[in-house]
């Protein structure tokens, strides 16, 4: 389906911010050579949500909205949980809290004319929709896999499972997008070869953990010798 030249640049915008979030998110990782849960990952998560939100809405295309709803929640509990919301006004909050609701509303004002437009769309074959909002839901459940996590461990972590998630429905959207000729969805995926190597951060701190935690007893050896000899 054709869109205004606008609209592909409101969607290539959400995908920027998504992608400079992972930017960032991968930046700091690298210096701390462990995964890592920065609070401006979070926050640009929440930006590029309602941003593309509105590209989902305007291109007609559920399976974006769909995903975007997995997920939405999710990047408001990890800010609190990083304590960034005590330096918010709760009207920003409460208009975050609302926006997802205001959608809803918009979709339940004439429900016949949501299913025709955007799950009768001529565009996008039901089989394609299902393939696509597959892809979004392998890549979005990635958010409640690390909302379990972070919830039991009390604090906002990124966890291996996470990546795995991302990856894998990274790949499933860029074919959906290859197939709907919707570059803003491949393109935005880009983020995929961070999540690679967020993966392979992932096991270089678990092979230092250990090596660390076998350091001491490697040393101890010496000493205990040294003592018996003296």
């Amino acid at each position: 389906m054709d869109s205004p030249l606008w609209v592909y640049l409101l969607g290539l915008a959400g995908m920027g911010i998504y992608g400079t979030r992972i930017v960032v998110q991968w930046y700091i990782s690298e210096k701390s050579r462990r995964v890592e849960s920065p609070g401006i990952y979070w926050v640009m998560s929440s930006i590029g949500a309602v941003v593309l939100y509105i590209y989902g809405w305007l291109r007609k295309d559920f399976s974006i909205i769909f995903g975007e709803s997995l997920s939405y929640y999710i990047y408001m509990w990890n800010i609190s949980a990083l304590g960034m919301y005590k330096k918010v006004p709760k009207a920003v909050i409460i208009l975050q809290a609302l926006f997802p609701v205001v959608i809803i509303a918009l979709i339940a004002q004439d429900w016949g004319a949501f299913i025709d437009t955007f799950l009768k769309n001529k565009d996008v074959p039901l089989r394609l929709l299902a393939f696509g909002m597959l892809g979004q839901f392998t890549f979005e459940i990635r958010s409640v896999y690390q909302l379990v996590y972070s919830m039991r461990r009390k604090t906002s972590i990124l966890p291996l499972g996470h990546w795995l998630l991302a990856v894998a429905g990274g790949l499933m959207i860029i074919i959906y997008g290859f197939i709907r000729h919707d570059w803003v969805l491949v393109l935005g995926q880009f983020s995929i070869f961070f999540s690679i190597r967020n993966i392979m951060l992932w096991f270089i701190a678990r092979r230092n953990d250990r090596l660390k935690k076998a350091a001491p007893e490697a040393g101890a050896s010496p000493n205990q010798d040294s003592d018996t000899m003296e």
